[in-house]
């Protein structure tokens, strides 16, 4: 979770342009990126742990866990190497990656492990929602995330570009968590493009990440990227030389600036769909998807002991 240094600190002065009408335009586009992307991210997240998704993408006669999971995100960019998802993808281990890619594309075709993930996620939400997915406001929430996608620019977002190349499914369901999966890959996108600003690999994302108590919990943010008790630990001591991290593992106050820093950038980058989409429409993307979000999550989107 998503997991999310910069061109652009905290606390940079307002340029000239931000004292008109379009910068007012977008630097509400920036204050509401990151609310907009936490209000959805469980809609599209629950995918990656849900039977459903499982089952469905098991049935192309991919392996399930980790093989299910890297096929599946990136069967969008094709018969790609392993290196190129574990790049893609940034805070795995690309040992765990090279483990099932490309043996994944020895069991299925990436169209047919598309198709399964379109099926698997439809299925995982209307078991999670309930009748909500049949209401006005859930379509009201679909088109308010598919019109926040015109005119976008793929260049430089290549998870994103792979998918938006993709047809979109017939599933009414299905093109709601296209959308979202949209919204999402364009902003993690950008997202690494802010972590190599601010000099974090891979490793140092995730482990930054967990320090700031908002993400994974330690023993499942290693678990699940891939990283050993030692490879954390070396990460963590590379981290305190720098200053960013505290002996105890606590963020430094320059580790919690850092931090700061590359949300701030990731928003700027991600504000392109909100200032698409305008205010209004986005506190409303925001309120419904909260409210999807919390019937989700209330209905066991996530195991629990993941998250702080």
């Amino acid at each position: 979770m998503h997991t999310t240094p910069t061109d652009v600190g905290a606390g940079t002065p307002a340029t000239p342009a931000d004292h008109g009408t379009l910068g007012r335009a977008a630097s509400v586009a920036r204050s509401q990126a990151g609310r907009a992307a936490r209000a959805a991210e469980p809609l599209h997240a629950m995918g990656y742990f849900a039977a459903e998704m499982e089952a469905a993408l098991t049935a192309t006669g991919l392996r399930p866990g980790r093989m299910a999971y890297f096929a599946s995100r990136s069967a969008a960019l094709g018969r790609v190497a392993p290196a190129t998802t574990a790049a893609t993808f940034y805070n795995f281990n690309p040992e765990l990656v090279a483990r099932h890619i490309p043996r994944a594309w020895t069991l299925a075709e990436p169209s047919a492990v598309i198709a399964a993930r379109f099926e698997g996620a439809a299925a995982a939400l209307r078991r999670l929602l309930g009748q909500a997915h049949a209401s006005a406001e859930f379509a009201e929430f679909g088109a308010l995330a598919r019109a926040s996608l015109i005119d976008l620019d793929p260049a430089g977002r290549p998870l994103y570009a792979a998918h938006a190349a993709l047809s979109w499914p017939d599933d009414p369901v299905a093109v709601t968590w296209h959308a979202l999966t949209l919204i999402r890959e364009y902003r993690g996108d950008g997202h690494l493009a802010a972590l190599l600003g601010a000099e974090l690999s891979g490793i140092e994302a995730i482990l930054t990440h967990t320090a700031t108590g908002r993400g994974f919990l330690e023993p499942t943010a290693k678990r699940l990227r891939g990283w050993s008790d030692e490879q954390w630990q070396a990460a963590a001591d590379g981290l305190v030389e720098r200053g960013i991290l505290a002996a105890d593992g606590a963020l430094t106050s320059s580790g919690v600036q850092l931090r700061a820093d590359v949300e701030h950038a990731t928003d700027r980058m991600a504000a392109k769909l909100w200032r698409t989409l305008g205010e209004g429409r986005t506190d409303r993307f925001i309120e419904l998807g909260k409210a999807f979000s919390r019937t989700a999550v209330g209905n066991g989107a996530f195991p629990p002991g993941i998250f702080a």
